[in-house]
């Protein structure tokens, strides 16, 4: 899913059509490693963005907004003072590789012209965006300093000569002119599966293409280059010219595939046949193929990590509280023994006539217990008879009020549970940043996580909501991902003669059936409780009770946390959490 050297000639044969000969109006680095540049094109200014991030290294234009620091970083400043004002007047991709070398002039001190180069390296973790005088080729600096420790091959520093990245012998793709140029090209690397010898072969080919090359070809992708017959190798490298072919006459078609709508699976400028049963969706330009592409993953890494933080949070809570449940629930079978202490003072205070001094036990008749006759009873020397049964008392009163405060912390713990493990599914269900951001404010409400400072984030993530769905007979049906989703659809959007779904004795999502006044058939009540099965702790399960009433019957307790609620004339119906069972109902958000 990294950019390949197909992508980036795409890219370079946009930039030279929209760049050439414009002017860099203003630059910012809003990331340790990203820098935004402001050039003015036609009368507006477009937002380049140069990333040399270590895992998605990129450079497209961007429509993203993001907060600068209030003070520019070093390398920003070298930035502006050399091209603020320039012309890019060259865009070039050195020997199909992952690089872009933006070439720009302006004027110095004397108003002479000169030459800088803005080189970006999208190379993984190798990543780099280095500033050269173009005469000189000595680095001026870069937003990653590369030192001796770093690599003995290669340095990057400001005073040093700039050296492109080892070529690993590989060939440019593009100067393969006939089978025989191919075929030595491939020999090298012949005891390596097919695709992984095209790959170490060709600068610039990604594990997508080399597959594309194999599939296009007929060739399994794992055997080895001598076990091909004559046909097989005419084969391969047909499908190689054909592919390249299509670079070569910029013949693009800027395309990203996903699964379900919602997984990216990956992108490319070319057809991916090996990847058709996905969906493709075609785009007007590169940059927004890779805006798409990487702002859909960076939402999904962002909402990963953020999910994961608060499960993580939420789940060590919860532990916790297991922990106390079993504890008090020791200590009830414990509290509950109270009776025998109260026995044993009834017995002492009947028998203080035959306690003797320094006694430290007694057997006295129980009269209470035909099937105990005698019972033993254990003395303390340093009490009188008279306080040795009161001491008995004093033990029981104090365990009658350990039994009453057991019971109120087992209710407490009870209901922290449930709310915590109502918590954990709301997270699951989770799809958008800003449904974390609702549950993580409530959190911060609730007091079980501390507020802490914000950090810079994009700003145009898609606010969520609650989810609404179209039953086959039309009736509205709403299902809320988080608590503060259900308490808005149950006590603000649901009239009271609305019908109101729960699964049974779980955490699980509010669902609210919109009536109209009308009856809902049965095809509508079981597509509502399956939509309450599967958005629960029940996903996934074939046979699930779930519970529905009239609006009307559902109660919010006093104090009660969000999302917890009460309800009674409930209904239980059995319904299916599995997903098979709600793709056909219509969502309509």
């Amino acid at each position: 899913m990294a950019l390949d050297g197909v992508v980036i000639s795409a890219l370079v044969h946009e930039f030279k059509n929209l760049l050439n000969y414009n002017r860099v109006e203003k630059i910012y680095q809003p990331e340790i490693d990203e820098i935004i540049m402001h050039i003015r094109i036609q009368g507006k200014s477009l937002k380049l963005l140069l990333s040399a991030n270590s895992n998605y290294p990129r450079v497209h234009f961007t429509e993203v907004n993001k907060d600068n620091p209030a003070i520019a970083p070093n390398f920003c400043m070298v930035l502006r003072k050399y091209l603020q004002g320039s012309k890019i007047v060259s865009i070039i991709q050195p020997n199909f590789d992952r690089i872009i070398k933006f070439r720009f002039e302006t004027f110095d001190e004397l108003n002479m012209v000169k030459s800088i180069d803005l080189i970006v390296e999208m190379m993984g973790r190798h990543s780099n965006i280095i500033l050269v005088h173009s005469e000189t080729n000595i680095i001026i600096d870069s937003i990653k300093k590369v030192s001796l420790d770093v690599s003995r091959y290669r340095q990057v520093l400001p005073g040093l000569k700039y050296i492109m990245p080892p070529s690993q012998n590989k060939f440019n793709p593009l100067d393969i002119e006939n089978p025989e140029d191919f075929f030595k090209a491939l020999k090298p690397n012949s005891h390596m599966p097919l695709y992984k010898s095209i790959i170490n072969s060709f600068t610039g080919v990604s594990p997508l293409i080399a597959r594309e090359i194999c599939y296009q070809s007929e060739n399994e992708e794992d055997l080895l280059l001598n076990n091909l017959s004559q046909e097989s190798l005419d084969n391969l490298y047909n499908a190689f010219y054909n592919i390249f072919k299509k670079v070569k006459n910029n013949n693009y078609i800027p395309s990203y595939y996903t699964y379900d709508n919602n997984k990216y699976i990956d992108f490319n400028v070319i057809d991916i046949n090996h990847l058709s049963s996905y969906i493709k969706h075609e785009t007007d330009t590169v940059s927004s193929m890779l805006e798409i592409f990487y702002i859909e993953r960076d939402i999904r890494e962002r909402i990963y990590q953020k999910s994961h933080s608060l499960r993580k949070n939420i789940t060590t809570k919860l532990n916790r509280l297991y922990n106390k449940m079993q504890n008090l629930h020791k200590d009830l079978a414990k509290a509950k023994k109270l009776d025998i202490y109260k026995l044993k003072g009834d017995l002492l205070t009947s028998n203080l006539y035959k306690i003797n001094k320094n006694d430290d036990k007694i057997e006295v008749v129980n009269f209470y217990d035909e099937n105990y006759p005698t019972i033993t009873i254990k003395l303390d020397k340093k009490l009188s008879p008279a306080q040795n049964a009161q001491n008995y008392y004093k033990k029981y009163n104090k365990a009658k009020k350990a039994l009453s405060e057991i019971d109120r912390q087992l209710k407490i713990t009870k209901t922290e549970i449930d709310y915590l493990e109502q918590i954990i599914v709301s997270i699951d269900q989770s799809h958008y940043i800003s449904d974390l951001d609702e549950i993580q404010n409530e959190l911060i409400e609730t007091g079980y996580i501390k507020k802490r400072s914000k950090k810079n984030n994009i700003k145009h993530y898609k606010q969520s909501g609650y989810s609404k769905y179209i039953s086959s007979e039309g009736f509205e049906i709403l299902v809320g991902k988080n608590n503060k989703q259900n308490d808005e659809i149950t006590f603000k959007v649901a009239n009271k003669d609305d019908l109101w779904f729960h699964i049974k004795d779980m955490p699980g999502s509010h669902v609210i059936l919109k009536t109209d006044n009308k009856e809902p058939g049965e095809i509508s009540l079981l597509e509502a409780a399956n939509l309450a099965a599967y958005y629960s702790k029940a996903k996934g399960s074939p046979n699930v009770s779930v519970d529905y009433t009239l609006r009307k019957h559902v109660r919010k307790p006093k104090g009660a946390k969000p999302g917890m609620v009460i309800y009674d004339n409930q209904v239980t119906i059995l319904a299916n959490g599995e997903e098979k069972n709600i793709i056909n109902i219509k969502k309509t958000n």
